[in-house]
């Protein structure tokens, strides 16, 4: 049992890490209200406003088409994440529960991909899709997200925890391995699909290297593309409460589904990592 005095030094420890862990985010907020010439006269940056403003955010609207990179974003994400989740799902499934031979050794070479440097897939994606004739284009942007080692593993070590009787009781029963997936082994397995489905919908949403890699035409540019080009426009560099202010816009989506799903994200990830 910890004492009284132990969790006093506890709560300030923890205290002093959430104001480390949130004063970026303060920052950026306190940034996207001030005025455009009371931020410039600063010499010292103040740790407050007497003086807030909203102007910023519209600026930052109608300086780049913001709208229609959300949109784009939104679309990205979604058709992404949808892809994805049928194509981890099968993977995990099979890994899991069919038995075909050389299983154990296509899954170890399966898992040795995450050793591969991410700078070396991107070349090699950039390469493909160049190849095919599909930069700028939806196609290009979604392909190469469609599929990740670390969700299959994570969602296989979940189907893992099933008990086999099921499955074969399910088979004496005549049930095709389809049904059974979507009937059993999905419900269980709810909590780690929806972590699964949250992390995927925040890593497209901050998705920057390679959008920005395989598209230059700004009708496929994502948010995180738009901050960009407020920067090479010389916008980002002459009104940076109004460049903070895009960045807020674009974060408070992501900082709700955190907050809303939280409990699950985390309930996910234990669930799915643990194993017996």
């Amino acid at each position: 049992m910890k004492t009284s005095k132990e969790k006093y030094w506890i709560y300030i420890l923890l205290g002093i890490w959430a104001i480390i862990v949130l004063f970026p985010f303060y920052w950026m907020i306190l940034t996207s209200v001030k005025g455009y010439g009371a931020y410039n006269s600063e010499y010292v940056p103040a740790f407050f406003t007497l003086n807030p403003t909203l102007e910023n955010y519209g600026t930052a609207f109608t300086s780049v088409p913001l709208a229609r990179y959300f949109l784009n974003t939104f679309v990205f994400t979604v058709i992404t994440t949808a892809i994805m989740m049928i194509v981890v799902v099968l993977s995990a499934f099979a890994f899991a529960r069919l038995e075909f031979k050389g299983k154990n050794i296509v899954f170890a070479l399966f898992l040795s991909l995450m050793m591969i440097p991410n700078e070396l897939v991107i070349i090699t994606n950039y390469v493909t899709i160049t190849n095919l004739n599909l930069r700028n284009t939806f196609t290009g942007l979604i392909l190469p997200s469609v599929t990740s080692v670390f969700y299959i593993y994570l969602l296989k070590e979940n189907f893992e925890q099933i008990p086999d009787n099921l499955y074969k009781a399910a088979k004496v029963d005549g049930t095709s391995d389809m049904r059974y997936l979507l009937k059993v082994m999905l419900p269980i397995s709810r909590p780690t699909l929806v972590t699964i489905t949250i992390l995927k919908v925040i890593e497209c949403w901050n998705s920057y290297v390679w959008p920005r890699l395989i598209t230059d035409d700004p009708d496929y540019f994502l948010v995180s593309n738009g901050i960009q080009e407020i920067r090479e426009n010389g916008f980002g560099r002459e009104n940076v409460p109004a460049m903070m202010a895009a960045v807020v816009v674009i974060s408070v989506p992501l900082v709700v589904l955190f907050l809303i799903f939280r409990h699950k994200i985390m309930a996910g990830v234990a669930r799915g990592g643990t194993k017996g």
